[in-house]
């Protein structure tokens, strides 16, 4: 197996059963030092942080988050991140230094790939490693070639695309099946970026009501995104009427909520839908619940289905014009559903993981690392 990092002048590792536990490791070997056929380097510049990047931890072992970029140290792994790099070298007809990617990357300051599948667009990773695992996240795209690239938004895009995506095809998934019957949909976690971009999507459906839980100190910040018809505090949730078909979001991973929301909803309760949690994995554990079974979303299952009956072009262009849509959105200062915070440097990277592991940040903040 080709070790990816080798020759990393930086890189940040994290206790794999610790997540806000990390440690910088640097070395002094060239980072081009014996580049061999069909290899490149790229060169980090920047990425955003968000709770995503703890969900990808946090399911590192279940979900083969942490084979992506394999540290060589059991207990320590690289957490992944999306942003952008910029080729340092390469051996590779098609790729050329000062070319510019955008993609899923680990947070170190140089990295090896092995391009395979070149086209204008970008390329895939190919090695063998990684062949096995998804290949939505072995796909680099050329910013030079991405018809949804602006160099004014890259903050954005890094902060909104990786989570956008799974909002927007959480969004198809749940028409796509005519919302399981439901005329409710009740997110938990409301506040959260991806939450909210999957009502976002969802703002012209007709007949349907979007409910918000969030907890009480959340609660202005989701009532100031209109993006939902209601909010509740958690500890108002059996406030909610019963006789309507109701269909639950879940981006909390909190186990009791889940117990409450079966409780409560009962025989109204249509489908329950696990679109992930940044700190809680119990979902992956048998639950004895009333009603139907939780059931893990995964967007790439749903972006395969769109590229057989759609075509990969036709997923690529809806998903670029409601992105630009959102983003367009979610910028407009006077909405104030994003405040960018940029940080520079491993250190700022170490402590920004840390506080989002621990949940002592803002919904409306946006955190990006910048290494340049």
């Amino acid at each position: 197996m080709t070790q990816l990092i080798r020759g990393a002048d930086q890189r940040l590792l994290t206790r794999k059963n610790a997540l806000g536990e990390s440690r910088l490791e640097s070395t002094t070997e060239s980072h081009d030092a014996s580049l061999v056929d069909g290899e490149i380097v790229l060169r980090l510049d920047r990425f955003a942080l968000t709770t995503n990047n703890i969900t990808y931890a946090a399911f590192g072992d279940a979900m083969q988050y942490w084979d992506f970029f394999p540290t060589g140290k059991p207990e320590w792994g690289h957490m992944p991140v999306w942003g952008f790099a910029d080729v340092v070298a390469s051996t590779v007809e098609g790729v050329d230094p000062g070319e510019r990617f955008y993609g899923y990357f680990p947070i170190a300051s140089h990295v090896r790939m092995q391009p395979e599948r070149v086209t204008d667009r970008g390329f895939y990773d190919g090695a063998a490693h990684r062949k096995p695992l998804v290949s939505a996240y072995n796909q680099y795209t050329r910013v030079s070639h991405d018809a949804a690239y602006d160099p004014a938004l890259e903050n954005y895009q890094m902060l909104y695309r990786p989570l956008f995506i799974t909002s927007f095809m959480l969004a198809d998934f749940l028409q796509d099946n005519a919302f399981f019957g439901a005329r409710r949909l009740v997110f938990s976690s409301a506040s959260s970026k991806t939450a909210y971009g999957t009502a976002f999507c969802l703002d012209e459906a007709a007949g349907l009501t979007l409910t918000a839980l969030t907890s009480t100190s959340n609660r202005d910040f989701v009532d100031g995104l209109s993006a939902y018809h209601e909010s509740l505090a958690y500890d108002e949730l059996e406030v909610l009427p019963t006789d309507v078909p109701t269909l639950y979001v879940d981006f909390s991973g909190d186990a009791a909520l889940r117990r409450r929301v079966h409780a409560h909803f009962a025989a109204a309760l249509v489908y329950d839908c696990y679109a992930g949690s940044a700190q809680n994995t119990d979902f992956l554990k048998a639950e004895d619940l009333s009603g139907p079974a939780p059931r893990f979303y995964f967007a790439p299952v749903q972006i395969r289905k769109r590229n057989a009956e759609w075509g990969p072009a036709v997923v690529n262009e809806k998903f670029n014009a409601a992105q630009r849509r959102f983003i367009d959105h979610v910028r407009e200062p006077s909405r104030r559903w994003l405040t960018v915070v940029e940080e520079a440097g491993m250190a700022a990277a170490q402590q920004r993981i840390a506080a989002l592991h621990a949940g002592k940040t803002h919904p409306r903040d946006g955190y990006v690392i910048h290494l340049r």
